[in-house]
């Protein structure tokens, strides 16, 4: 079967830049798990999509038994589901820091 070629783009209105990094929370019901997406996102936009994904997780209002963890950085990449991202603690800190 032949793999799509599509492009994941920057969700950031006007920019057509493709996404590199995923910014995504885990969440989890008591009895499933999964990674919440707040964001893909290309390097030039990634600062402000992280801000904004920190203040969107903080917002959020849970159910009695859910948990969800303050969103992280991950690279995307070509057919790899959520447990094979590479998550970029370096570069959280450094967002952090900022």
């Amino acid at each position: 079967m032949p793999t799509s070629s599509y492009i994941v783009r920057c969700y950031n209105p006007g920019c057509e830049e493709p996404a590199v990094y995923k910014i995504a929370a885990r969440w989890s019901d008591g009895v499933t798990q999964e990674l919440k997406t707040y964001a893909l996102t290309c390097a030039g936009c990634l600062a402000a999509s992280f801000r904004r994904s920190r203040a969107k997780q903080a917002a959020c209002r849970l159910a009695p038994g859910e948990t969800l963890e303050s969103p992280g950085i991950y690279e995307l990449a070509r057919r790899r589901r959520d447990p094979q991202l590479v998550r970029r603690d370096d570069l959280e800190q450094q967002l952090l820091a900022e």
